[in-house]
């Protein structure tokens, strides 16, 4: 828990500006129109400064209190975190609707774009933002995209220009999934590489992996996962001394872990594509090679306790409404042997009954098909989740980039010149303002 500072009106009079009752009333005029005397009126907020960055002048972290249940005040309350960076109350606002925790203030692409304010809005039941008991059936897109409005109503009082929501991965997810219930909130909506899954286990992640680059490297990912699983005496001690060196504790079985990141290799490969196809071990390969390369590509905190505990509320959400990925694994008969048949469900809460409703993601993207408007879609062609990225109707104005060869590190300001022109454009045009390039 933060240590948090309630500021009141007079506070911020005394205590941040010196000013006294018994000096002129021009003082009081120039603090009462100030950010911080604006935050004051927030609904039970607890606010504290921040560090500043960027073009910023100004940097408070807030903690707001939200209703656990929109439509049941009685429900309960948690304190959903919020970073708010300040530039000046004319200028647009960029709102980053994270898909996980808000680790802090830093400046995003779009705010340093358009040299606006930033507001990054931490997800429920992440961080610090997890109510005292979790109670997972409030742990719904609707709701969340209720926190979200409730967030742009109140801060619409201080801020009247124009407000766009961003977010990267299930960020980008997240913002689409608030615009398809609040599609007025904002006047721009920027996801980037966000998935719109259809399944618990979507199938167009399997064609795409099994059309995605040239079958040379597609083939070189197999052989490899098959050589990992072949070598699994020799790469399981050294896993073990890779855990205790990074302090990671597998209550899931070191075997578990293991076996699960060789499922979770081809995935991995394209996601971020950090690898060369050439760097792939093959047949031959000592074991220390086949090791180096396979801790480079997979996350293998992801299988640690500390992992598993900060995803749990992901996998939830995976496992009742925004759907996931399978594993193809017909190449790796016989050689799975502590999970024979991996899903992602095993990282699901424990004790929870999870069932998946297709409906929920059909509904946002049936919005986002007929009037998603004013949105830019941002995606990588080799990233493993375009495979279920938005596919455009033609019946908006939206517009889709796919960056050539592109990863989930795909930006803005990493498009070819032409990708990135068009971007500009659009939101000069959108939010009736001028880009400096």
């Amino acid at each position: 828990m933060i240590r948090s500072l309630y500021f009141l009106p007079f506070l911020f009079l005394f205590s941040l500006t010196g000013w006294d009752p018994s000096q002129d009333c021009c003082a009081q005029t120039v603090v009462e129109s100030s950010l911080l005397e604006k935050l004051g009126a927030l609904p039970d907020a607890e606010i504290k400064k921040s560090r500043v960055r960027a073009h910023f002048e100004e940097a408070y972290e807030i903690h707001l209190a939200q209703p656990l249940d929109h439509k049941d005040p009685d429900a309960g309350a948690f304190r959903q975190r919020i970073h708010l960076s300040h530039v000046d109350f004319s200028k647009p606002v960029v709102m980053n609707t994270e898909g996980y925790a808000a680790r802090g203030n830093a400046p995003h692409e779009l705010s340093r774009i358009l040299e606006s304010n930033q507001i990054i809005v931490e997800h429920r039941y992440f961080g610090e933002s997890r109510p005292e008991t979790l109670e997972w059936k409030y742990l719904t897109v609707a709701q969340a995209a209720a926190d979200h409005h409730r967030i742009i109503e109140l801060f619409k009082k201080i801020y009247g220009g124009k407000w766009i929501t961003t977010g990267i991965s299930k960020g980008g997810q997240t913002c689409l999934i608030h615009r398809s219930f609040y599609p007025d909130d904002v006047d721009v909506t920027v996801p980037y590489v966000a998935p719109i899954n259809f399944a618990l286990e979507d199938p167009r992640i399997y064609t795409f992996l099994e059309n995605v680059g040239d079958k040379k490297t597609r083939d070189r990912i197999k052989q490899y996962q098959v050589l990992v699983l072949k070598h699994r005496k020799e790469l399981l001690p050294m896993l073990k001394a890779y855990a205790e060196s990074k302090n990671h504790v597998f209550s899931i079985g070191l075997e578990v872990a293991f076996e699960y990141s060789a499922v979770e290799y081809p995935f991995a490969y394209w996601q971020y594509g950090n690898s060369e196809p050439d760097s792939i071990p093959k047949q031959g390969a000592s074991a220390q090679e086949i090791f180096d390369h396979l801790v480079k590509v997979v996350p293998f905190y992801l299988y640690a306790d500390s992992g598993i505990r900060y995803f749990e509320p992901f996998f939830y959400q995976a496992c009742t409404e925004l759907g996931y990925y399978g594993f193809e694994t017909s190449h790796l008969e016989g050689l799975l042997e502590a999970v024979p048949h991996p899903t992602n469900t095993l990282f699901a809460p424990k004790g929870v009954e999870v069932k998946f409703n297709p409906m929920a993601m059909k509904r946002v993207n049936d919005f986002l098909q007929e009037r998603g408007n004013n949105i830019i879609y941002i995606y990588g062609e080799t990233d493993t989740w375009t495979a279920t990225g938005v596919m455009l109707s033609g019946k908006t104005n939206a517009l889709k980039i796919v960056k050539k060869g592109g990863s989930h590190n795909t930006r803005i300001n990493n498009l070819p010149d032409a990708q990135r022109e068009k971007v500009l454009k659009a939101l000069e045009k959108w939010l009736e303002i001028r880009i400096a390039r």
